[in-house]
């Protein structure tokens, strides 16, 4: 806990970006009948009855330093999923970072050994030498500021039926269009010194 802690009170460094990283699920609600449009003084009306269309992942890759995030919706969430995904922030999102600051929560999967399930060793090695990677603990993802992103984004785009996996690229899109354009960033105010009082139980007792 205090190693994240301590990761957030960096100052910003382009060159080294401190990015969080985690994921999500949402299950694909299909309509079996055409919703009712909404007219003056009436909502829109869904009937009762719907398709379930299956389950899809969603990475939300996190920069709170400078409020940008990007979404990346997949079908799954292995560990090839996520060696994908990373792969992808490295050489895309963040091509010319020295090296990526990365806060994750210990899912199994968020580990540089899938790098290696995923890709030839050169490749992996060159995907993980661009990372400083630093866990959340156990029970302590609520550290992670991805997942206030995901909280966020599933309160304003993900609370409703969504039909397909095409649909929601788009829907997510232009909610993550929105956001970055207004640079929101979390006013993250939980330190160390905190921890130490708030979490005292957390801690051995020493005694003299």
């Amino acid at each position: 806990m205090e190693d994240v802690l301590d990761v957030y009170k960096r100052p910003y460094n382009p060159k080294r970006p401190m990015v969080c990283l985690d994921e999500t699920s949402k299950q694909l609600i299909g309509e079996t009948r055409t919703p009712v449009s909404a007219s003056p003084g009436q909502p829109t009306r869904y009937d009762y009855e719907y398709k379930r269309n299956g389950v899809v992942n969603l990475f939300m890759i996190f920069e709170p330093l400078i409020g940008k995030r990007h979404v990346k919706v997949t079908e799954r969430r292995t560990k090839i999923d996520w060696a994908y995904c990373v792969r992808e922030m490295v050489d895309q999102i963040y091509p010319d970072a020295e090296q990526i600051v990365l806060v994750m929560d210990n899912l199994n999967t968020h580990n540089k050994s899938s790098l290696y399930e995923a890709f030839e060793p050169a490749e992996a090695k060159r995907i993980a030498d661009k990372l400083e990677i630093h866990h959340t603990p156990k029970h302590g993802s609520w550290l992670d500021m991805a997942e206030i992103e995901l909280g966020i984004l599933s309160r304003q785009c993900l609370s409703r039926r969504i039909g397909n996996m095409e649909q929601l690229k788009n829907e997510v899109a232009a909610w993550q269009a929105v956001r970055n354009a207004a640079s929101a960033k979390v006013d993250w105010q939980f330190t160390t010194e905190d921890a130490r009082i708030k979490l005292k139980k957390l801690y051995p007792s020493i005694e003299a």
